[in-house]
């Protein structure tokens, strides 16, 4: 449990780091678009797609208004922004929807634009959701993405799965990696 504690403090402070760069009353523009970019053609050294991917990212941050990184922290965590990536449970694409998350999200999970519009749309209902929980809310609406919301609300946090804890320390490190990239 100490580790979980730990790790969220990690995503306190990347998030009250992001929150300096968003509330920052400068004319300095965050350029998003490179570090993404770079991020994903870490794992996809294919330039149309690694444009297609960061530009999808970019859409859909703004059209449903969640942090960029984040959308992008999570992504490869679930799918490592492989296109065609399938889990063993059945997750599909980039943002790794089940289909009955698909479905209730009215999103094609085939469709690689659908598929991130609705993860992002998916966590920014969890983050709703969990909005009110305190210092951790944050963390616990990705580990509801993972785990489900449901499990994150029987546990009162982050449930004690090694996979969700794993998959929570994942995103802290990625989205910090990510903001190393933008601070550059």
């Amino acid at each position: 449990m100490e580790l979980i504690k730990i790790f969220k403090r990690l995503i306190i402070a990347v998030s009250l780091s992001v929150t300096m760069i968003f509330g920052a009353n400068t004319a300095e523009a965050v350029d998003y678009y490179s570090a993404i970019y770079q991020t994903v053609n870490r794992y996809n050294h294919n330039e149309v797609e690694c444009d297609w991917i960061t530009r999808a990212i970019l859409y859909a941050s703004s059209e449903y208004q969640v942090d960029p990184i984040l959308i992008t922290a999570i992504m490869e965590a679930e799918s490592g922004f492989d296109f065609h990536a399938v889990s063993p449970v059945g997750a599909i694409g980039l943002m790794q929807l089940m289909p009955s998350t698909a479905a209730y999200l009215g999103v094609n999970p085939h469709n690689p634009l659908e598929n991130i519009i609705g993860g992002t749309k998916f966590i920014k209902s969890q983050l709703g959701r969990f909005k009110d929980w305190g210092t951790y809310s944050v963390t616990d609406a990705v580990a509801a993405y993972n785990a489900g919301p449901g499990a994150v609300e029987k546990y009162g946090g982050v449930p004690n799965y090694a996979e969700t804890v794993q998959y929570v320390i994942n995103v802290a490190r990625n989205y910090k990696n990510l903001l190393d990239l933008i601070q550059s």
